[in-house]
């Protein structure tokens, strides 16, 4: 077991959601790890070589009016942290169709089946945005359709893309955990046409798709939407999700301006996922 020392946050969240996923999100890009959610909010663990006194100055959903969050800390060694991910870790069904579990969870009766190792990080299909972007790709017809998968987490959106008919998959993020995990789905999965890629929107240099599925944030979307415009082939279909309802105004205007007409929407405790196709 490693002698690694831990610093643990334990925040109490009122209401749960979407203040926890916020919150989460916020603690990724500080450094924190590890994420592990309960009834009354979420704990969150990081290295302590990694720690400061100052870390959470910049978790701007600290200082919200629309949430209450408390927080302890102390420090952590020796922590099983297998064994703390298996017992939180639940299977999900999306609309009978999809089962997204874990290795030690039995094999369900679902038309498809995916295995994900996320261990206590983003990707498991329990966000809302995750299931929604599913519920989309259930909804059209990928198969013998090339896709890409940007900000691909755990890799479960590209891995369902396949099992659903496509052909050609790229499956890309920028964050190296990421990039390794989703390698690890991919071959968990036993995929046979996803390539995986550590890498940001620079990726897609001269590269075409007929499907693009990007599920991060709006600010990288509104960043991001020209060149996955370049990148779509004729009547091309671009997945966006990682925003709230009332963000769907900027990002569909920042499609039109790209030649990108809405479609379709799903929504879900304020959080949107979206569908476009180029003209």
């Amino acid at each position: 077991m490693s002698n690694t020392i831990y610093i643990g946050y334990d925040f109490k969240v009122e209401p749960l959601q979407p203040a926890t996923e916020i919150l989460i999100a916020e603690l990724g890009y500080a450094g924190f790890e590890s994420f592990v959610e309960n009834n009354s909010g979420v704990t969150a663990y990081i290295q302590k070589e990694d720690w400061n006194k100052n870390i959470l100055d910049d978790i701007h959903i600290l200082n919200s009016n629309e949430f209450k969050i408390t927080y302890e800390f102390n420090e952590i060694e020796q922590t099983n942290w297998n064994a703390e991910w298996e017992k939180n870790f639940k299977p999900i069904v999306v609309d009978d169709l999809v089962t997204v579990r874990a290795p030690f969870h039995d094999k369900p009766n679902t038309k498809y089946d995916l295995i994900i190792e996320p261990k206590m990080s983003f990707g498991t299909g329990h966000h809302e945005t995750t299931h929604m972007m599913i519920q989309h790709i259930l909804k059209n017809d990928f198969k013998d359709k090339s896709v890409l998968d940007m900000g691909c987490g755990t890799g479960v959106l590209a891995i369902l893309a396949e099992k659903v008919g496509a052909t050609k998959l790229d499956a890309v993020d920028i964050d190296n955990w990421c990039y390794v995990n989703s390698l690890e789905n991919v071959e968990r999965n036993q995929c046979e046409n996803i390539s995986v890629h550590e890498g940001d929107v620079s990726f897609l240099q001269n590269q075409k798709y007929d499907c693009i599925i990007a599920n991060i944030n709006r600010n990288i979307l509104l960043q991001d939407i020209p060149a996955y415009a370049k990148s779509l082939n004729k009547s091309g279909k671009l997945f966006l999700s990682g925003f709230y309802e009332d963000d769907l105004a900027f990002i569909t205007q920042k499609c039109l301006e790209n030649n990108l007409i809405f479609e379709d929407k799903t929504l879900k405790n304020r959080w949107i996922a979206a569908q476009f196709e180029i003209e």
